[in-house]
């Protein structure tokens, strides 16, 4: 199990704390760090079963200045999406948990947290 986190994030430490308190095992990733490459990125998103819109943080300033909210949501824009993720990974919704099982959650829920630890 690995989690993506910001740890300025209080859902990020929210998450974390969460793990540690039922002893799971993880790997922490701060991917701001250590940034996701776009085939990390579609991975992730193929587990979640998400698109690239679906877990961008469009009100970060970054979005606003890259337009993203007028962008087409459509898989011949999809690239165009995860490349801008790659490139600003602050605009990656966090925390992000890949679960044993090869699935993923956005865990910005204690109930999605637990959700990832029964997978």
């Amino acid at each position: 199990m690995e989690i993506w986190i910001n740890p300025a994030c209080s859902k990020c430490r929210s998450a974390v704390s969460l793990l540690d308190a039922e002893g799971a095992e993880y790997t922490v990733r701060r991917y701001l760090e250590d940034v996701p490459a776009p085939a990390e990125i579609r991975a992730v998103l193929d587990r979640l079963g998400l698109e690239p819109w679906d877990i961008t943080r469009t009100q970060e300033s970054e979005a606003g200045e890259l337009g993203v909210r007028g962008w087409p949501k459509d898989a011949a824009s999809r690239e165009r999406w995860i490349t801008a993720l790659a490139e600003h990974p602050k605009l990656i919704q966090r925390p992000i948990i890949t679960a044993q099982d090869g699935s993923a959650v956005v865990a910005r829920s204690d109930e999605a947290v637990r959700d990832a630890l029964g997978r």
